[in-house]
């Protein structure tokens, strides 16, 4: 399946409301891997060690039933790996057996099963169990369908912080109710026993009242506030006590989304680098190569405006070889001398140039340029074997982003791809003769 599957299915665990939903969208991303395969969740039972209901996408819903099948059913080593999380653990000539014991239907025909230990806290919560069709040739849909439940294991431990998050919370309320209840009954019989052992003395005659039980209501009545107010600061503590637990998920919660994003980067420039080197193998066109490569940097940083320049042969310039959103005057083909203007610069030092503010580098020639929309750019050098093979340009940014230095380690990479491609497809000679540079 073509890894462009992968964002899209990051996008729908993002837009998930719930954990059935990004259920429901795991069964879909699997039948774009293979429509006869199955996959489903088991939850997991710490207390009793035991696989307790599984949920498996069916017709677009989810459908639950009961499982109770104790962990260690499970052979000692396939035990450790699934409680270990991170990948599967193949069951092999044992699929049958125990997928019937876990409750998913089996195929038609042969099938093999492997479980997958997915963890909250450090601890295994739940089991992805993928059940699909024996085969004996072509490559097994358990190893291509690895990314999909890794980014399934981050939408799983988002929606479980969710849930601890609001039993948090309601248990803070439960608590808070029972005790301030308990304190308004107390008080109120006791300043009721107390009201009508005064009224009972005021009413009395020649003081035939009884003062010993009056005072022992009174006390009564100033130990139970006494123990109200101890009750109170009880739950203030522990008000304090959930709300940094609270705090703590949601920058927990924070953190699983930096690193679910940073994932999803790293799968994008993937899925580039892969049509990238699958357009370099399948095309003879030195200009839909050359666009290729500059789309491969210009995607994966959103670049709305970039160039990708290539030394002139036996020369000491660069020329235009792919360019987007440029200035309708500079065209393919167009020189620069090395040494001179931001490109030219870079490509004599061979050392990047990150620009955050471009108010700051007056010298820029590009703060003449009416087409510079934002405030910051990137200039890299591409190098190959200690060979200058030319240098990429990024502006632009969409949504009027700033560049970071994040970027050009990105960038850093991306450039060793493009110089290796470009290095041995002879692409800067090639394309010089076909655009006719001027």
């Amino acid at each position: 399946m073509p890894p462009r599957t992968l964002g899209s299915f990051a996008h729908a665990l993002a837009a998930s409301a719930d954990l059935d939903a990004c259920i429901v969208a795991l069964g879909e991303a699997l039948a774009e891997v293979d429509r006869s395969a199955r996959v489903a969740l088991i939850r997991y039972d710490a207390r009793r060690d035991m696989l307790r209901e599984l949920s498996i996408a069916v017709n677009g819903r989810v459908e639950h039933a009961g499982v109770d099948t104790a962990f260690d059913h499970l052979a000692d080593r396939m035990a450790t790996i699934v409680r270990a999380g991170g990948q599967f653990a193949d069951l092999g000539d044992n699929s049958d057996e125990y997928s019937a014991l876990i409750g998913i239907a089996q195929l038609n025909e042969e099938g093999l099963l492997a479980l997958r230990g997915i963890h909250t806290e450090g601890s295994l919560a739940a089991v992805l169990a993928l059940y699909e069709p024996k085969r004996f040739f072509g490559t097994r849909v358990m190893e291509r369908f690895g990314p999909y439940a890794a980014l399934f294991d981050l939408a799983f431990a988002r929606f479980a912080e969710r849930d601890a998050r609001e039993e948090a919370v309601r248990t803070l309320e439960d608590v808070t109710q029972r005790v301030h209840g308990d304190y308004v009954r107390n008080l109120k019989d006791l300043e009721g026993q107390l009201t009508e052992a005064r009224t009972s003395r005021a009413r009395s005659t020649g003081g035939g009242g009884d003062p010993q039980r009056l005072l022992w209501l009174e006390t009564e009545a100033a130990r139970a506030q006494e123990d109200a107010r101890r009750a109170q600061r009880q739950s203030q503590a522990l008000e304090q006590q959930v709300t940094a637990a609270v705090s703590q998920l949601e920058q927990a919660h924070v953190e699983l989304h930096r690193r679910s994003e940073n994932l999803r980067q790293k799968i994008r420039t993937l899925y580039l680098i892969e049509r990238v080197l699958f357009l370099d193998a399948s095309t003879a066109d030195p200009r839909q190569l050359a666009d290729g490569l500059l789309a491969l940097v210009g995607d994966d940083t959103q670049a709305q405006r970039c160039s990708l320049m290539l030394r002139v042969p036996d020369t000491n310039q660069l020329y235009i070889a792919a360019a987007k959103g440029l200035a309708p005057a500079i065209q393919d083909g167009t020189r620069v001398m090395i040494g001179r203007g931001v490109a030219g610069k870079v490509a004599e030092s061979r050392q990047p140039l990150l620009v955050t503010d471009v108010t700051q580098a007056a010298s820029h020639p590009l703060l003449k340029d009416q087409y510079f929309t934002t405030g910051s750019f990137i200039s890299f050098p591409l190098v190959y074997h200690d060979q200058l093979v030319g240098v990429v340009n990024l502006t632009n940014r969409a949504r009027a982003g700033v560049f970071v230095e994040e970027d050009v380690e990105r960038v850093r990479l991306l450039g060793l791809v493009i110089s290796l491609v470009a290095s041995h497809a002879q692409l800067a000679d090639r394309l010089f003769v076909a655009i006719g540079v001027r």
